[in-house]
């Protein structure tokens, strides 16, 4: 009897040990602080990440990043990233986590662990100063032709229109299609188009025009990460230390954050997701 106890109880522990191993593994958390390094995928979207003078990550989400990669005591990095290829990349472990504005869409949040929503936002179109006038809805712009940056929220609002669009690789060549006249119309987000069109920047004739929607802002890691709790956390934190609020009015989005004392710490799952 105590043999068949004792091989019982051996066979049990066997069977265990994987299943600790695995759930050890499941750490995102650990495996950050392990390797000392939290890499975060992003594209070039002023004023959420874009390239200081010098070739330094800076912006609203960049900074953000750097804050919460010293709060779990690891240094950042940032990589570039093809926009459509995000949940690849991160399953990939190629990075770690996207961070870039990225809108909290049903498609999103089922493939991604997210973050509380952080910002407001909207898809909003851009038209040459010119012509804004002519086009006062977005009932106006049927007959446009839109540049809209790949799996990007812009592409779904022109898709849901039935409008004609092209591709681009990011939101900055949709605005430069629009400004060579390649293209009609573009349609970014609102927070880019505050920083990069009209008087005073590089586009500054061409004017935001018609918002498409209202959405929120959040950050993905890979499904089931520990890491979504833990930078809910630290964005309550941020924001009742200020730190949040200090850093957005670097950047001038201040307007548009969400206050993070009346979102409960917890990840946004599919119910959550903006509308």
């Amino acid at each position: 009897m105590k043999k068949i106890l004792a091989f019982t109880l051996a066979l049990m522990m066997l069977l265990a040990t994987p299943v600790f191993a695995a759930a050890q593994e499941e750490s995102d958390l650990a495996y950050v602080q392990d390797k000392g390094t939290l890499v975060v995928g992003i594209t070039e979207f002023e004023p959420m990440d874009y390239k200081d003078e010098d070739g330094n990550w800076i912006g609203f989400d960049a900074d953000m990043a750097a804050a919460f990669a010293e709060s779990l005591g690891v240094d950042v990095e940032f990589i570039e990233i093809e926009w459509d290829n995000k949940e690849l990349e991160l399953d990939a472990k190629t990075i770690d986590v996207v961070w870039n504005g990225m809108t909290l869409t049903d498609e999103v949040t089922e493939a991604m662990e997210c973050s509380n929503a952080y910002c407001n936002n909207a898809q909003t179109v851009i038209l040459p100063a010119d012509v804004a006038g002519d086009y006062e809805t977005a009932e106006d712009m049927a007959d446009l032709i839109f540049a809209v940056e790949v799996g990007s929220a812009g592409k779904e609002q022109v898709e849901a229109l039935g409008y004609e669009y092209t591709e681009v690789p990011s939101q900055a060549d949709a605005l430069l299609n629009v400004k060579a006249g390649t293209a009609d119309a573009a349609v970014i987000d609102l927070l880019m188009a505050a920083a990069m069109v009209g008087e005073g920047t590089d586009y500054a004739d061409l004017v935001n025009t018609v918002n498409l929607n209202s959405e929120e802002y959040g950050v993905g890691f890979r499904k089931g990460s520990d890491l979504a709790d833990a930078l809910n956390e630290f964005f309550l934190a941020s924001y009742e230390d200020g730190t949040m609020q200090e850093i957005a009015e670097t950047y001038g989005v201040q307007a548009s954050l969400i206050d993070q004392t009346a979102t409960e710490t917890e990840t946004v799952d599919t119910a959550d997701a903006a509308e």
